[in-house]
């Protein structure tokens, strides 16, 4: 694709929330989208009602601008770009389907979560498994729920790409009236901080729900931004602000907002259900859950950074250890 014609024909790849904020304010500035659905009852329900029938049911599209399918292969034929915006524990299932040649297609990732078994950056695994050309990865997060979108609520987005003019390309194309977008050469630093932020939003949860307070809040997210600052100087060194909006912006933001899925599934455990019982009550992914694992994992494997609140969240979760323990031997790691 000629970069003077990026992004050309976008594809949403998603069904969820996310997916259907993203899809409504790229349809404030685009001709037509297409958009890939799974399920084909799920696309008749959408025709029908002309919104979502599961997500944003108050957000209505025009639909005679929206080309609907749940054949992937023919969603990535006809588009330019693919808009990737799935939760990251199903990504493979969806991904992998693409039989067809999409290298030279353009690839953002609004996936907040890493791809499992490999722990690898979704930017990454659309590079190594689909020859996409990593100048043409871009990833897109920020201080933005899915439902103050839906709201008209004024929204904060970074889009991340190497190349800065590809960036501002598809900011162009979900700017609004109350939807700004501004860009970062950052890709990896934004990718991983949307993974960490949603893990200190479980940590924040879990205190919420133990009825801890809001002094002991505050403490954690403070820690929580220089932890989060140390795992990305590691992976990632290069200058950054982390007081920039898509890095504590968005730990604010899903750390104390009740829009936050992985804040209500942590304080779902620190009121006392069971993991497995929390991830039962969920309706959406907490997608915090599986970025602890794949954190965890990265850190051992390659940085050995120090990571208290991370390893604590992850001892929750995974080891089966009380909140109250967990939080009591990392209460003299904090300051």
């Amino acid at each position: 694709m000629d970069n003077t014609l990026f992004p050309g024909h976008i594809a949403v790849m998603g069904g969820g929330s996310w997916a259907t904020a993203l899809a409504k304010l790229l349809m404030q500035n685009c001709e037509t989208i297409t958009w890939y659905m799974r399920r084909d009852d799920r696309i008749e329900d959408f025709k029908r009602l002309r919104h979502n029938p599961a997500y944003l049911t108050d957000v209505v599209f025009d639909i005679e601008r929206i080309n609907f399918s749940s054949d992937i292969n023919e969603v990535c034929s006809v588009a330019d770009t693919l808009l990737l915006v799935m939760p990251s524990p199903y990504f493979k299932d969806h991904v992998d389907k693409i039989s067809v040649d999409i290298s030279t297609k353009a690839v953002v990732s609004a996936v907040k979560g890493i791809v499992p078994d490999s722990n690898e950056l979704i930017t990454d695994y659309m590079v190594r498994r689909f020859g996409v050309s990593p100048e043409k990865t871009l990833v897109i997060s920020g201080p933005c729920h899915a439902e103050e979108v839906a709201l008209d609520r004024p929204s904060y987005l970074t889009v991340g790409c190497s190349d800065p003019s590809l960036a501002a390309l598809f900011a162009d194309k979900v700017m609004g009236k109350h939807t700004n977008a501004i860009t970062s050469t950052d890709v990896d630093g934004i990718e991983y901080a949307a993974v960490l932020k949603n893990v200190y939003a479980i940590a924040a949860g879990i205190i919420h729900g133990m009825k801890v307070g809001d002094n002991m809040t505050a403490i954690l997210i403070s820690n929580a931004i220089r932890e989060m600052e140390r795992f990305l100087d590691a992976v990632s060194p290069r200058p950054r602000q982390i007081c920039d909006s898509v890095y504590l912006g968005d730990l604010l933001v899903t750390a104390y907002s009740r829009f936050s899925r992985n804040h209500n599934f942590g304080s779902m455990i620190g009121r006392g259900y069971s993991v497995k019982a929390a991830k039962m009550e969920m309706e959406q992914t907490a997608e915090g859950y599986y970025g602890a694992k794949c954190i965890t994992d990265i850190n051992d494997a390659s940085y050995g950074v120090d990571l208290p609140i991370l390893k604590a969240v992850y001892s929750i979760l995974y080891n089966g250890m009380s909140p109250a323990r967990a939080f009591a031997s990392l209460g003299h790691n904090l300051d």
